[in-house]
């Protein structure tokens, strides 16, 4: 959405009687933003007249918004039809691809002051795509009861119930899971991951494969190579 918008949004949630954290909360930006925006406008003490101007606001932004929410579904459905049709069958040969690209993303690479120690080891908050690449370590040999776990979470959160719902989402076995890696939380951020929604982070790692690294290395130089970025690049 445009900033101009935004900030149209703002001055109409100030006048209802939304609060600045409110406002940041809704529109999704920062508080000092959104009390730049307001700040002409003091905030309405009666707190009756307030909530009839809430839900007057809500009542116009879902009036003015729901057509274009509507049609941005719309769209975003038929856009996903094209996209999951462009896929087809999986072969060896695209899971290796997708893994290997997955890996180089997500996952913890060689350093020039660290020598790969043998393990692949990915961190994630998306089940969908640690599926296709525990689906990936499958394609090449590595067996599903070769893999470890372990979740990664603030503090705040249920650590237990996170590797749970992680188990059930991969279909691995809960046994399989190490202790969990707990964040400390710092009061003064502003997380926006957290409530029932929140799991965590991932850990998958596949022990003793050093080979398989260096295979994903080698898929990585390729693709950089016939996609022509290794023949522009400057030399190192």
């Amino acid at each position: 959405m445009a900033k101009t918008e935004l900030r149209e949004q703002a001055v109409v949630l100030r006048e209802s009687g939304c609060s600045v954290p409110d406002i940041a909360a809704r529109l999704g930006v920062a508080r000092s933003t959104a009390f730049r925006w307001v700040r002409h406008l003091p905030l309405d003490a009666d707190a009756a007249a307030a909530e009839r101007r809430r839900a007057h606001s809500r009542a116009m932004t879902d009036a003015r918004w729901g057509a274009h929410r509507v049609h941005t579904a719309e769209r975003r459905q038929v856009a996903q039809g094209i996209g999951q049709a462009v896929v087809g069958e999986l072969t060896e040969r695209d899971l290796a691809l997708a893994g290997a690209v997955i890996f180089w993303c997500e996952g913890t690479k060689e350093k020039p002051w660290r020598a790969n120690d043998g393990r692949v080891t990915i961190t994630n908050t998306d089940p969908r795509l640690l599926r296709i690449f525990i689906a990936f370590l499958e394609s090449v040999g590595v067996e599903r009861n070769e893999l470890t776990y372990r979740v990664s979470i603030h503090e705040t959160a249920d650590s237990d119930e996170a590797a749970r719902w992680w188990a059930a989402e991969l279909d691995v076995p809960l046994e399989r899971f190490r202790r969990a890696t707990i964040k400390r939380h710092h009061p003064t951020s502003s997380r926006h991951n957290q409530g029932d929604g929140y799991h965590g982070c991932l850990v998958v790692t596949a022990r003793r494969r050093r080979e398989l690294y260096w295979r994903i290395e080698g898929i990585i130089d390729e693709l950089d190579r016939r996609t022509g970025a290794a023949s522009t690049a400057e030399p190192r």
